[in-house]
């Protein structure tokens, strides 16, 4: 499909299970709604297919892989069917003695599994005792908007945020599951200072401490749901006027600036810059 100016994306805030028997169908009845709501995409929160360790996962030895698996391709199938990209939170198994990664996968709207994002930075928890780490960060397009993924504890690390305002996306897509309430204060920071959505998907059992929303590249909340709210549509708009500085005059410039050549091509010799010690 050709480029456009605008995109309508779903997020989901769904109550996660340790059964990917229950979870699946309630991801595919958001994928049904967000579907029927014009959306192009649907971002689902962190673990939210496989159930994330630490909370519905105690022992990767309960895990059913063959079940989760089947339930993946159920959704990929539908996707197809809905003609809908989806970002699936989920636990991907690897060859033992391996743990799982911790992963978003990225399934295209004929269904295919296109890409797989990995979580890179993961808490000391999950290093220790459930998570084999990524290392590459993950890009795709859909209609001409570009989107990056990130997972939760990368929240802390300013890096990544910027590795992916070079790689030039739209929107990051952020799922998590969030354990304290300054979380939604770094999101809304990170896409103000880089100057792209984010959109930041979470569960329903952490609606105490924030909730799933759509954030603009000024850092305002576009969109957010409250403690009741599965699924909320969102719509990324180029074209929007309140966001002309951010996308048009802030990203390029700042892009510029960080590579400094405005900087180094003005300095000056002068005896009263170099001297830190008078006034």
């Amino acid at each position: 499909m050709a480029s456009q100016s605008s995109l309508r994306i779903a997020i989901a805030q769904m109550m996660i299970s340790h059964d990917a028997r229950q979870n699946g169908p309630t991801v595919r009845r958001l994928m049904r709604e967000a579907a029927g709501a014009g959306a192009r995409l649907i971002q689902f929160p962190e673990g939210c297919l496989s159930g994330y360790a630490k909370e519905q996962i105690r022992s990767w030895d309960q895990m059913d892989w063959p079940v989760v698996e089947d339930e993946l391709r159920q959704v990929a199938a539908l996707a197809a069917e809905l003609r809908l990209w989806v970002v699936l939170g989920s636990a991907h198994r690897l060859t033992t003695p391996h743990r799982p990664h911790n992963s978003l996968y990225v399934i295209a709207d004929d269904g295919r599994v296109v890409d797989r994002y990995d979580k890179r930075y993961c808490s000391h928890t999950e290093i220790l005792g459930y998570y084999t780490p990524g290392f590459t960060p993950t890009t795709f397009s859909v209609d001409g908007f570009t989107f990056g993924c990130a997972i939760c504890i990368e929240i802390n690390f300013p890096n990544l945020f910027e590795e992916y305002e070079r790689l030039g996306v739209d929107c990051l897509l952020l799922s998590a599951y969030p354990v304290d309430s300054i979380f939604e204060v770094k999101a809304r920071a990170h896409a103000a200072i880089n100057n792209y959505w984010l959109a930041m998907a979470t569960p329903a059992q952490t609606t105490d401490l924030l909730n799933s929303e759509l954030i603009g590249p000024d850092g305002t909340v576009l969109v957010r749901a409250d403690a009741a709210t599965e699924l909320i549509i969102g719509e990324l708009d180029r074209h929007a006027p309140e966001f002309d500085i951010a996308l048009n005059k802030a990203r390029p410039w700042r892009a510029g600036a960080r590579q400094g050549d405005i900087y180094r091509t003005r300095r000056v010799s002068d005896p009263r810059s170099a001297d830190l010690n008078s006034f």
